[in-house]
């Protein structure tokens, strides 16, 4: 059967970094409060010149770098992003163009922290049904452009950057030993709106509008739905959590990390935290975890790696591939 097997990852991050220290004289907090409730220690934000489109298409380049790849080889881009460049086209044709692509097509996808999650899925969908043989799958965000910068139970949560797969169609047994895309699951409920969401649009104020947050909320929901979709995906694929070799989850609080890897049995050296450095960059935040755990040699190939989101709307789902 064919399988949907990751070919090259890339990164790309602001030039500036904004540490926790730095938040101290804008708003009423400091860096033991936010470290100590999200595990936060720094975030990169994105200068005027570099944007969602900018950063994509860095992590683009190399991802296809990382896979010997060009960008005549692709045939897709699916790009999740919140945060796109305008509110149409989409940024993803954008990207497509920077690249030099002038074939094949290219969409964004709007899961927000889910977003990336959701793309795998999809290019897994394309692959298996022969309509792509090999698709860049990019998670950007610059989510400090629609932050309230006076309100500290959001501002600092928060940070701008990217990151890419390569995955293309490989041939595999039907197995768990198979490499690629094994098993996925994926839910959103729109009753949970008004706890995560931004207080504009074209249709309804004519603005871009700033993040909102029912924190306590999001937190209340998050290791329940968490969990829910990771179980799910266990059972589709037929494995325990002892069979994973990396739980590479969305970076967005090191509390509900802690807690969904917990309540999974999922053994705290198998989870891949890189919160502390990027703060939470909605769908960049997997594919930017990814990026790290795959330079500094911790995943490799053949292993078994779960990633995992929860976002807006609220979003949520879960993907297992075999490294």
């Amino acid at each position: 059967m064919i399988r949907s097997v990751v070919r090259g990852t890339g990164a790309a991050l602001p030039r500036r970094i904004m540490k926790n220290a730095d938040f101290e004289g804008m708003v009423e907090t400091s860096d033991e409060w936010i470290a100590q409730r999200t595990g936060i220690r720094q975030r990169h934000i994105a200068a005027d010149d570099e944007t969602t489109a900018s950063l994509g298409e860095a992590a683009a380049r190399a991802a296809l770098a990382d896979a010997g790849l060009t960008p005549d080889d692709i045939d897709l881009i699916v790009l999740a992003t919140s945060t796109p460049n305008n509110t149409f086209p989409a940024t993803a044709v954008e990207i497509q163009n920077r690249l030099g692509m002038h074939h094949g097509f290219a969409f964004d996808m709007q899961a927000v922290c889910s977003g990336f999650v959701y793309a795998v899925t999809t290019a897994d969908l394309y692959i298996r049904g022969g309509l792509a043989r090999r698709v860049l799958v990019i998670g950007s965000e610059t989510f400090s452009r629609i932050l309230d910068w006076n309100d500290r139970s959001t501002c600092v949560l928060f940070g701008d950057g990217a990151g890419a797969l390569v995955v293309e169609a490989g041939e595999g047994a039907g197995t768990i030993a198979d490499r690629g895309v094994l098993a996925a699951s994926l839910r959103s409920d729109g009753a949970h709106k008004d706890k995560l969401f931004v207080d504009g649009g074209p249709s309804t104020t004519g603005t871009v509008g700033h993040l909102r947050m029912e924190g306590r909320e999001v937190f209340k929901h998050a290791v329940g739905m968490i969990t829910d979709v990771i179980e799910a995906t266990f059972s589709a694929a037929g494995i325990a959590a002892d069979d994973l070799d990396w739980f590479v989850p969305h970076q967005a609080n090191k509390r509900i990390i802690d807690a969904s890897a917990k309540k999974l049995g999922i053994a705290e050296q198998k989870v891949v935290v890189t919160v502390n450095l990027h703060g939470n960059t909605s769908a960049a935040s997997v594919p930017l975890a990814l990026s790290v755990a795959v330079a500094d040699g911790r995943i490799k190939k053949g292993d078994l790696v779960l990633l995992e989101a929860m976002g807006g709307g609220f979003t949520w789902g879960a993907v297992l591939v075999r490294w």
